[in-house]
């Protein structure tokens, strides 16, 4: 590709995680809520989501990497839109877990393989040293997209809030349009061989290749977990939002609050990653994290909204460092794959710990429920550095 080129599948690119990433939906928890279903429904929904993206999300890759990537976004648009559309006319929880589904599916379609097309679209010569710069841009584009979209949700709350589900319509037929103008990059598997290569081929040295990486395995398992936490902690301070009563206009100013500290975080990670190591800086957002779950033992509602922006803010955060330290470890022929198994495997832990926050809610509250687990992160971390002193000896 020519300098032309890049930049504009680079810009194409920015502008497709934009209108995909549009947080207009965000607020669906309160959305379903207000549609009739409970709290342990709409835990089950979430599960549902992350079972049909778990079983579908190595197979995109795959596909992915066998064949075009726009390909795969344009056609995961098309799902989204499907989505968008069964839940404007649904009716009963049925209909609605159909919706999850088409979403899960989607969001396959997209997770890895926008990343790695951008990551491919570089100049092989010095992807280390501009990629940083470009998945941080893209990053701050999703925290304002994901933000504006939920202040302009947060509008709707108590006034016709289907139309925010027509707003997410518009916003997939965008992105379909936008991935559809991008050029498909020349790969290294290209350039090395006219022939595509077989899907289980690239199944089994994806496969070979992280399991003989061991820190690949642990960077990808620590994202995992790390944003499954900070993604629970996100949807279930919704329904405290709605037990407690807040306004359309607070939403929005906590949303519009969360997006500043959001882009400011994305914004300052190429600096971290240049003062600091790759172990400690990880280490020290994981101490981070698990200090905010400690305090909401401080059952406070202002305390609990300043953990809420600093929750989302490592969320944030965690995204361009993994996504970077992950796509330098990669190879070329296997990348939408192996990053399909890092989003996999946050599907995993998404299934088992949403439901298992919504179920401790409910037996206990909010407050004890993150406390909780801030009390099992802490373990881990501890059981994390006595293995790294005993490996280091």
């Amino acid at each position: 590709m020519d300098n032309k080129i890049i930049r504009q599948n680079i810009y194409k690119g920015y502008i497709y995680q934009f209108a995909s990433y549009f947080g207009i939906t965000s607020l669906w928890v309160m959305y379903l809520g207000q549609r009739g279903l409970s709290l342990w429904q709409i835990g089950l929904c979430e599960s549902i989501f992350h079972i049909a993206s778990f079983m579908f999300e190595l197979p995109t890759g795959v596909l992915a990497d066998r064949f075009k990537y726009k390909t795969i976004l344009i056609f995961g648009r098309l799902l989204a839109f499907i989505s968008a559309a069964i839940m404007l006319f649904a009716n009963n929880f049925f209909f609605f877990a159909v919706s999850f589904i088409f979403s899960a599916w989607s969001y396959n379609m997209q997770s890895g393989t926008i990343d790695a097309l951008m990551y491919e679209s570089l100049d092989p010569k010095d992807r280390q040293g501009r990629y940083p710069h470009v998945i941080s841009v893209s990053n701050s584009l999703i925290e304002a997209a994901s933000t504006i979209g939920a202040m302009l949700a947060a509008v709707f709350v108590h006034w016709h809030f289907q139309t925010t589900y027509w707003i997410e319509i518009a916003c997939a037929i965008i992105a379909g349009l936008t991935a559809y103008k991008m050029h498909e990059p020349i790969r290294q598997k290209d350039r090395a061989a006219e022939s595509q290569p077989r899907i289980w081929s690239i199944v089994k040295g994806s496969a070979k290749f992280l399991y003989q990486t061991k820190q690949l395995q642990h960077l990808i398992m620590i994202e995992a977990l790390f944003s499954s936490i900070c993604t629970c902690y996100y949807y279930y301070f919704q329904s405290l939002m709605a037990d407690y009563h807040f306004s359309s206009w607070s939403i929005s100013l906590l949303m519009l609050t969360s997006a500043i500290t959001n882009i400011a975080a994305v914004q300052m990670t190429p600096y971290l990653q240049r003062r600091f190591p790759q172990k400690h800086l990880i280490f020290g957002l994981s101490v981070l994290l698990t200090l905010s779950m400690l305090l909401t033992w401080i059952d406070w509602i202002p305390t609990l909204v300043g953990l809420y922006l600093i929750v989302n803010l490592l969320a944030a955060a965690v995204e361009p460092l993994f996504s970077n330290y992950n796509n330098q470890l990669i190879p070329s022929g296997q990348r939408a794959t192996l990053l399909s198994t890092a989003s996999m495997l946050f599907s995993l832990s998404m299934i088992i710990m949403f439901p298992l926050v919504g179920y401790l809610i409910q037996m206990i509250n909010f407050s004890m429920a993150f406390g909780l687990l801030g009390l099992i992160f802490c373990a881990l971390l501890f059981w994390e550095t006595l293995a790294g002193r005993k490996s280091a000896a």
